[in-house]
């Protein structure tokens, strides 16, 4: 059977994606993790920020050398950057033998046979119904442990610097049917814990006759799936999280105490031009009802730095809400404009590049003192952690997450991958925990 090499760019989202697309091409290809001995190379990309984007053209004037060798070898690129971008790839990087957009993936055994037969080929229709839920995910890369369970697809938040509802199209649910059946078959291969995975997870929705399901009936399913079974979910959006969602997770044991909670600013007047649809006030009262719902739950963040019009003030406000809400962790940007967004055709990038580095480097080191400071909070506890794997300092020593989604070391006893263990947090670092058992 050929090989199949498959790079994946960007969020969660797109590895999800990437295991769907195995599926698709199962009959055709096997996964090989050597790009020299790969019949087909297909890179799922992301287009979120022009740093992913380069990286992907890097890699495939990469890829150049080897299809030199080896004429034959088919090169694909697939998702939001094929989506945005489109038949204009196809000029700017020959090496592409054909283009597909995250609704197309169905069509690649069409558009692969069409490249070995010369054909440049491209399908970037969006769908207003595709979920792709009737295919079972070949999980080929991650650890049999954790696993991502899609359960919408789309965007209609449109955020004023955000590509994703242009390259991924309107929302759709899943039917919760095939979620469940998924969940189930997870558990049954030895999978202990799955990540609930949309844009906005939070909006999730749907309806069949008189029944109505919402993202909070919808985790409680999940959860009730299995007790020995942990449950996450990413992404929220701060104006949809409900009252409903975190007593839920207040109720049930093994939904994680953690919700991952962008802000993106800390400005009223930079989250109106993001158009964000809430404000610092409405933020904030978020977060203390999740904190007297769940007081221990861990909250981490999204934060772009340099916004369109963004002052020294702005960038203070952002400083100060990060102290206030004290995030365990965050994904930290400086803004790069994307074409076609509201952004780009509203406003001037007017934050000059040295300026967002620095206002970013403040952001970091901020943060590193937040995430460091909650960690030291964990010193002297115990808490339960799945392992995940060895540690690659010492095969003497396993690896794994809290409840509260924090990596913890600790030392390997009788203990495997996919045990639930109990461990006592005796030390940390901004970024992980060491334990003992």
């Amino acid at each position: 059977m050929k090989k199949l090499y498959i790079e994946t760019y960007g969020c969660q989202m797109n590895i999800s994606d990437s295991e769907i697309v195995v599926s698709i091409l199962v009959n055709q290809f096997t996964v090989t993790k050597n790009q020299t001995e790969a019949d087909l190379i297909l890179l799922n990309t992301c287009s979120v920020r022009d740093h992913a984007e380069q990286r992907v053209r890097k890699r495939l004037r990469e890829f150049n050398a080897l299809k030199k060798k080896k004429p034959t070898l088919i090169v694909g690129l697939l998702g939001c950057m094929a989506e945005r971008l489109k038949e204009q790839l196809l000029y700017e990087e020959q090496i592409l033998d054909f283009i597909a957009g995250p609704d197309a993936y169905r069509a690649l055994p069409q558009l692969i046979e069409k490249a070995a037969n010369g054909e440049t080929g491209f399908n970037l229709l969006l769908s207003e119904k595709e979920t792709y839920d009737d295919i079972d995910p070949i999980r080929y890369a991650n650890n049999g442990v954790s696993a991502f369970v899609s359960i919408m697809r789309g965007c209609n938040n449109f955020c004023s610097y955000c590509v994703v509802p242009y390259t991924r199209g309107n929302e759709r649910s899943r039917n919760p049917k095939t979620i469940l059946e998924e969940v189930e078959k997870l558990i049954h291969q030895g999978y202990k814990e799955v990540t609930l995975l949309g844009q906005n997870v939070n909006s999730y929705h749907w309806q069949e006759g008189e029944t109505t399901i919402d993202f909070a009936d919808l985790i409680v399913q999940v959860a009730l799936v299995s007790s020995d079974l942990r449950v996450r979910f990413a992404t929220s959006h701060p104006k949809d999280i409900s009252d409903k969602l975190i007593f839920n997770m207040a109720s049930h044991q093994n939904i994680c105490k953690y919700i991952h909670l962008p802000i993106q600013s800390g400005s009223d007047s930079i989250l109106q031009r993001m158009n964000r649809v809430y404000t610092r006030a409405y933020y904030l009262e978020r977060i203390a009802t999740i904190k007297r719902i769940l007081p221990d739950c861990a909250i981490s963040t999204d934060i772009i730095a340099g916004f369109c019009g963004e002052t020294e003030d702005d960038h203070a406000d952002t400083l100060s809400i990060m102290n206030e809400v004290g995030y365990s962790s965050a994904f930290m940007f400086r803004y790069s404009v994307r074409e076609g967004t509201k952004a780009a055709e509203k406003f001037d990038d007017d934050i000059p590049d040295d300026i967002k580095a620095r206002r970013l480097e403040e952001i970091i080191a901020l943060q590193q003192e937040l995430s460091l400071l909650s960690n030291k909070q964990d010193i002297g506890k115990t808490v339960t952690v799945l392992v995940e794997g060895i540690s690659k300092r010492s095969e003497n020593r396993l690896f794994g997450k809290t409840d509260q989604n924090k990596a913890c070391v600790f030392p390997r006893g009788n203990h495997k991958i996919g045990d639930y263990i109990k461990v006592r947090i005796t030390g940390c670092t901004a970024h992980t925990l060491f334990a003992e058992l």
